[in-house]
């Protein structure tokens, strides 16, 4: 990795105000840069403005303030669909696939605009994904939570997305398919895509991210590297034990629906 002095911004959230009802802002004045190339980590407590904060990016929150640009182009009163066609793809945490769809239909509706190179995006994707093209017509709706994590990703990279938003990817899943999809997010950033993910398993997130930003009351507290804010004693002390706390806490819950 090069110094971001003499790197492209690929995307900034530049002092970002953003809410769902008037007069609540959950944004703050959120400030955050990602780079060509890099795996940013978004972590932070619970209400802390995470996943508004990708939201607010890709036009599913209101902005009241601020901007977010993506290399140099103000696109903050741009919706899904425009962002989409400039190259910013997301996948939310929840309701990510079309569950009476195959994989391969799944696919599919991730190059809605773009259906005449299906077959060349279909390749790279199944490359990070083999398991994908072995159950191409398989639907969606039978695989497992770690499977269709798979399926959404790969549906977000059939437009050759510049910057993917990822909203807690690991949500939900045992800690092997966590370790997996954690696996597959590097592997999808050495091919080249930027990427900004928000995350409940901090320390593993901080494991792989090259840098990230620790979110508090909808502001970017402290930022650094994975490595730095590991073994930052502030952010131990205010932030991951707690984090590690609230992980625990909706571990135990899965374990006693189940």
């Amino acid at each position: 990795m090069t110094d971001t002095a003499t790197r492209t911004a690929v995307l900034r959230t530049d002092d970002l105000v953003a809410g769902y009802l008037p007069g609540v802002n959950i944004l703050n004045g959120c400030t955050v840069d990602a780079y060509q190339g890099d795996l940013i980590g978004i972590i932070g407590p619970n209400g802390a403005g995470k996943s508004t904060l990708l939201k607010a990016i890709f036009g599913q929150v209101k902005i009241r303030g601020g901007a977010v640009l993506l290399n140099g182009e103000d696109i903050t009163s741009l919706k899904a669909d425009k962002l989409v066609g400039k190259g910013v793809g997301m996948v939310p945490q929840n309701n990510n696939v079309f569950p009476s769809l195959s994989i391969e239909e799944n696919l599919q509706m991730g190059l809605f605009q773009r259906p005449k190179v299906f077959a060349e995006r279909f390749e790279f994707v199944t490359g990070l994904f083999p398991e994908l093209a072995k159950r191409r017509r398989q639907r969606a709706g039978s695989l497992s939570g770690g499977e269709r994590q798979m399926v959404a990703m790969g549906r977000a990279l059939m437009m050759d997305p510049s910057v993917l938003l990822l909203d807690e990817p690991s949500a939900g899943l045992s800690p092997v398919r966590q370790d997996e999809t954690f696996l597959r997010v590097a592997e999808i950033n050495r091919a080249g895509v930027t990427i900004i993910m928000v995350e409940q398993n901090a320390r593993r997130c901080l494991q792989i991210c090259h840098r990230a930003y620790v979110l508090d009351q909808g502001k970017d507290a402290y930022t650094g590297t994975g490595r730095e804010l590991l073994t930052d004693p502030r952010v131990i002390e205010l932030y991951l034990g707690t984090l590690a706390a609230d992980e625990d806490a909706k571990r135990d819950a899965r374990e006693t629906e189940a």
